[in-house]
């Protein structure tokens, strides 16, 4: 051992960034105002329409419509928004989402339930969904310190599920005692004060090359994305995944909330239970995330192990007893936080922020076609085949495509997974 040379003064271990800032405070407040009310007012109106209609595939079109603007919109609207602060854009979906769900539930208080006229409005709330969801996406790593995207969508991530955890339940209560109208107009007034708290968060705004706005800009803004992606294969591979993931999810849940009302000895109170249990699962998954940094080299081991262990719990679900369901979905819920933390910070950190927007937009796009599809197809399939059968169909196609999409490109989807600090 050797004296440390008195001259020099030994390196200081380099602090870890703060995460909660005044931005990333003010936008976490936000998004749980704005998640609560949704949380319960989509979980009332499933069963809602489901009651007024009798229908999986009725139901099921009803998710449909309200995935379609999510694969245009955002494709129209994110060359835009790379080229204009992104906060305009969120501010402003908030508050429209807000005034437009105080209006509809106005319209359930005091006018009959009309199945097209509910399309209709599901059609026009998913169009300002779609606006805000991409602004979201996009700001969120701005407001997130270098180094801290781990903890930072860690903390997103627990704060959904654990207003699920809440709401759900609660919401089941509300359906019956203040009914789906109220709920929906409380989710309005919730959604303008989310609105009001994002108007004063001070993201910063990037100066980007300044074109004059025309359809050619935007066309070439496209073409240039395209071009990006077609060389990024570990992108292509999370995107292909995801899309059929979470198309095949879309797809039965439709068939799940079938299965609780119409199966003897099961009710919409304990698929409120069901979905606890996974995000109670997804709570405790984040929370660790949150605790403890996964070293890169471990990422992607990580990430394919919960995609394939998600799929085969999906593939045995119903065939399981109603206890043990719970400990499927809780113990899912616990290994998909954890994958969908580490995807997430990886993902975003790896996109160029110049085109942060409409990179994500490609990924909504995209994800959202395959839902929509399946959505209908699978709502098809649970008027002629039981639930069971539905259900552990989605298990075994989402495990071939972990397989197809991310393990054949693991080296490139390893570099995207790496990308976090």
């Amino acid at each position: 051992m050797h004296a440390e040379d008195p001259g020099r003064k030994a390196p200081k271990e380099q602090a870890e960034p703060r995460l909660w800032t005044r931005d990333f405070t003010l936008l976490t407040l936000a998004s749980a105002l704005g998640a609560a009310g949704l949380i319960a007012s989509e979980f009332a109106l499933s069963f809602f329409v489901f009651d007024e209609t009798g229908s999986t595939l009725a139901s099921a079109l009803v998710i449909a419509m309200q995935l379609l603007p999510h694969s245009f919109v955002p494709i129209v609207i994110s060359p835009i928004m790379d080229r204009l602060p992104r906060k305009t854009f969120l501010v402003a979906g908030d508050f429209l989402c807000g005034f437009a769900y105080a209006l509809l539930g106005l319209w359930l208080a005091f006018f009959d339930f009309s199945y097209i006229g509910y399309l209709v409005v599901s059609l026009l709330l998913a169009c300002l969904e779609a606006m805000d969801e991409l602004a979201w996406t996009s700001i969120y790593p701005d407001v997130i310190p270098e180094g801290a995207e781990q903890k930072g969508y860690a903390v997103s991530s627990m704060l959904y599920t654990t207003l699920t955890v809440v709401m759900a339940p609660l919401a089941a209560v509300l359906l019956d005692t203040i009914g789906v109208a109220n709920l929906l107009i409380i989710q309005g007034v919730l959604a303008i004060c989310a609105a009001g708290i994002e108007s004063m968060v001070r993201v910063r705004h990037h100066e980007r090359e300044q074109r004059q706005e025309s359809l050619a800009t935007w066309a070439r803004d496209l073409r240039d994305t395209a071009s990006y992606l077609k060389g990024e294969r570990g992108l292509r591979g999370l995107f292909g995944y995801m899309a059929v993931s979470n198309g095949l999810a879309s797809g039965y849940t439709p068939i799940l909330i079938a299965f609780f009302r119409t199966t003897p000895g099961f009710s919409a109170g304990m698929y409120a239970l069901f979905s606890v249990a996974e995000f109670a699962g997804r709570t405790l998954g984040s929370a660790l995330q949150y605790r403890i940094k996964v070293p890169k080299e471990r990422r992607f081991g990580i990430c394919f192990f919960v995609y394939i262990f998600y799929d085969v719990m999906d593939t045995i679900l119903l065939w399981l007893s109603y206890p043990l369901m719970l400990v499927n979905r809780a113990a899912c819920g616990l290994l998909a936080s954890n994958s969908l933390i580490l995807r997430t910070a990886g993902m975003q950190r790896y996109i160029p922020e110049a085109m942060r927007s409409r990179v994500n937009a490609f990924l909504e796009a995209y994800t959202t076609l395959a839902c929509s599809v399946m959505a209908v197809v699978i709502g098809a399939l649970g008027e002629v085949v039981s639930y069971r059968i539905c259900i552990s169909a989605c298990g075994v196609l989402s495990a071939v495509a972990a397989i197809w999409f991310v393990w054949r490109s693991r080296e490139h989807v390893s570099k995207v997974l790496e990308a976090a600090e």
